[in-house]
């Protein structure tokens, strides 16, 4: 799958918008992740309010590609939809996410992910400007655009990092 290989952390953004359908082809995706006992504790936050965004970058660190990007997705797990005693919502919503970043590198559009999760004063901003429910906490953000120019493929792998059978 090309869109594995060819997904990079685009924090820049040409000024044209996401449609409406590619928005909904990106959050199919995300839904499609698997989940632990198919929960599917996630929720998503669309953002496209430009002062919505403004506040958020401004309160979450390492957040200014929201300055231009023209969407914003918010990650969200639903503790209160737990089956199990044990947090799988973090690893549940982590595999949405991702699949919403691969979505993006099919549609052409480009994506980063911002880490909220478990950064408490990043949690509480976020669910503040929100205005979550007590229960959702934000996973992570992730700012959509047109990347204003294109990254190279870079190759990670890395077979000192690949133990077999034992470490």
């Amino acid at each position: 799958m090309r869109e594995i290989f060819e997904r990079r952390s685009v924090r820049s953004y040409t000024s044209e918008d996401v449609s409406a359908q590619d928005e909904e082809l990106l959050l199919r995706a995300a839904m499609q992740a698997p989940s632990a006992g198919n929960e599917q504790p996630w929720h998503f936050v669309v953002i496209r309010d430009r002062e919505v965004m403004l506040e958020i970058e401004k309160s979450q660190q390492y957040a200014s590609m929201l300055k231009t990007a023209p969407m914003a997705v918010v990650v969200c797990g639903d503790k209160a939809s737990a089956k199990f005693p044990h947090e799988f919502w973090i690893q549940d919503c982590s595999a949405a996410l991702e699949n919403l970043l691969l979505e993006a590198v099919h549609l052409g559009l480009g994506a980063v992910w911002m880490g909220v999760y478990p950064v408490p004063e990043r949690v509480e901003n976020l669910k503040r400007i929100l205005g979550l429910p007590e229960s959702v906490y934000p996973l992570g953000i992730v700012a959509v655009g047109r990347a204003d120019k294109r990254l190279e493929p870079v190759d990670r792998f890395d077979a000192s990092k690949v133990h077999k059978n034992r470490w």
